[in-house]
């Protein structure tokens, strides 16, 4: 949580059981269409983020990934995050430094985050950046990825 954040009534669960399962099973899947590896380190990444109550930071992951608390060297994490981020299963918020994994399915998509200044959760939309792509195409633009991010208040923080 953020360090304004006063009340605990927040409603941004990290996957957990069976949700959990069937979002690595899923993650497994597409990496064997893509002939990609999803290795031992990249999973565990991966599992944390959808655990996670919120936007992870790599030193965090990195604290985290032994499943007996022992931390994992940074190259390690940092790889898989690498990984992560090129397959669409996890985005950088970059005013925050901080992971998530992608909560919306298909390839390709632009990320859009709504941000909670208080809590620190962030939600991601799907924009229509359609317009905006369009107007650098006119100008010549070859742009290859959007990341847009909104900050304000969650309805749980706004609320109390």
């Amino acid at each position: 949580m953020g360090a304004a954040c006063q009340h605990d009534d927040h409603d941004h669960p990290g996957l957990r059981g069976q949700a959990l399962t069937r979002a690595l099973g899923a993650a497994e899947a597409r990496c064997l269409e893509t002939q990609e590896r999803l290795t031992a380190p990249r999973r565990r990444v991966l599992e944390l983020l959808l655990e996670a109550d919120g936007p992870l930071k790599a030193y965090d992951l990195i604290a985290a990934f032994g499943e007996a608390g022992e931390p994992a060297k940074p190259p390690t994490v940092y790889r898989a995050l690498e990984f992560l981020e090129r397959l669409g299963f996890a985005h950088r918020i970059e005013s925050l430094n901080a992971y998530v994994p992608c909560r919306i399915d298909g390839e390709g998509h632009q990320a859009a985050f709504l941000i909670c200044d208080c809590c620190g959760a962030a939600q991601e939309f799907e924009p229509d950046l359609a317009p905006a792509l369009a107007a650098a195409k006119a100008a010549g633009y070859d742009a290859r990825s959007v990341t847009l991010e909104a900050r304000g208040l969650c309805p749980a923080c706004r609320e109390a």
